[in-house]
């Protein structure tokens, strides 16, 4: 590749944070609740996290400064909808807010509807899998819709709905004393993904029928499988339950979010386990940048004809020059898939700041460092290299990005 690579007239060119992770004291949601249990997922609970809720015109300020030309973040249901059917004008008011000051920035504005997070509530009458969660999705998303209702292009619906699944397992093991398996996560809950497909529908039909021209999707967490020769019969049903079932409930959508982070090896037994003498990032995850490539390509297959954004895609690791060269790899990958074809139409990395990572702070995938203390911002050298790439080429790596 000797070419630069222009991006694309409109390309989304942005950083992403979720509610939850950042925003600090949400108190009345299920993970609030969920962090003040005694289990060994939880390390330490999300407190003030980045205190976001109140800092977030600095978060923007940040980026747009940086160069970004766009913003991915969530609003919180249990801030929104604090006790079923009671909802919060003050806490509409505040996204709205957070909406409007994105655009006097200069960044389009990405909100995520739900991003792991549910209220307390919620979770209390049985969560997703319960009936009549669909419903109440829809109800939620009816009285945010001020939020959304103008200078918003994206919509994306639910983050991670096969990660939502997978922690409605863990969590059901948990509280029932079930031993968690011993490699790898368990399948996404079956109950759990069925009423995420239908709750996604539904959501879309609902935000269309109040802003009908928003663009709706939702993002998924790919996983970049590589099947080892004799071991299809084995990745078949993992593949099935943990990726396809939720790309193919994007058929229809008008984009699908492409999350990726590194690779998944299927063995003749199953999941294998990380290169013995492969590099680990801080969420003890392979160094693997090129899986963002085969995301973007797996998801366009089983979802053909759908416009891709890259909602997530980044590293937990504290040595920023490893965040620099993994992220150069990523982009490389996809940059490649897009010369081959592949209709991708943004980038957003995760994340833009040092968060709190479902359990522990110490996984930084931030472009800006936060001080846990004083809540101070510090960009790293990441994040200005990537905020000034949305206004020039993209360079492969062998032209010295």
């Amino acid at each position: 590749m000797a070419h630069a690579h222009h991006l694309p007239d409109g390309f989304l060119w942005g950083a992403s944070t979720s509610a939850h992770q950042t925003e600090g004291g949400n108190t009345n949601s299920d993970w609030w609740q969920f962090e003040h249990m005694q289990t060994p997922i939880i390390k330490e609970p999300s407190g003030d996290a980045c205190d976001s809720y109140h800092r977030w015109r600095e978060d923007m300020d940040l980026l747009s400064e940086l160069g970004f030309t766009d913003y991915r973040f969530g609003i919180e249901w249990a801030r929104i909808e604090p006790a079923p059917g009671e909802f919060s004008r003050a806490a509409i008011a505040h996204y709205r807010r957070m909406v409007e000051g994105a655009q006097e920035r200069g960044l389009r504005p990405l909100v995520t509807l739900h991003h792991f997070t549910t209220p307390r509530w919620f979770m209390e009458r049985g969560g997703w899998a319960a009936a009549g969660s669909d419903e109440l999705f829809t109800r939620y998303l009816t009285a945010a819709a001020p939020v959304y209702a103008t200078g918003v292009d994206h919509v994306c619906t639910i983050n991670e709905p096969n990660m939502v699944a997978v922690m409605a397992a863990v969590q059901r093991a948990h509280l029932s004393g079930e031993a968690p398996p011993t490699t790898g996560m368990p399948l996404p809950d079956g109950a759990t993904t069925e009423a995420l497909v239908r709750a996604h529908a539904r959501a879309v039909e609902t935000v269309k029928s109040c802003v009908p021209h928003v663009r709706t999707g939702w993002s998924v967490a790919n996983q970049a499988y590589q099947t080892l020769p004799g071991a299809e019969d084995a990745a078949a049903p993992v593949r099935r339950q943990w990726e396809d079932v939720f790309l193919e409930a994007a058929r229809g959508d008008d984009w699908l979010g492409v999350q990726s982070y590194t690779r998944t090896r299927i063995g003749p037994d199953g999941v294998l386990p990380v290169p013995e003498d492969a590099e680990r990032t801080l969420s003890g995850w392979e160094f693997y940048p090129r899986a963002l490539g085969q995301a973007v390509r797996d998801s366009a297959a089983l979802a053909p004809g759908v416009p891709l954004i890259v909602t997530e895609n980044g590293i937990a690791t504290a040595d920023d020059t490893r965040r620099i060269q993994y992220t150069s790899e990523a982009l490389d990958s996809l940059t490649s898939a897009m010369n081959d074809g592949i209709d991708v139409r943004g980038y957003f990395h995760w994340s833009a700041l040092d968060n709190y990572e479902w359990g522990r702070y110490a996984p930084t995938f931030g472009l800006i460092a936060v001080d846990r203390e004083t809540f101070a911002r510090t960009p790293k050298p990441s994040a200005a290299w990537l905020g000034a790439m949305g206004r020039r080429p993209i360079l492969s790596p062998r032209e010295g990005l």
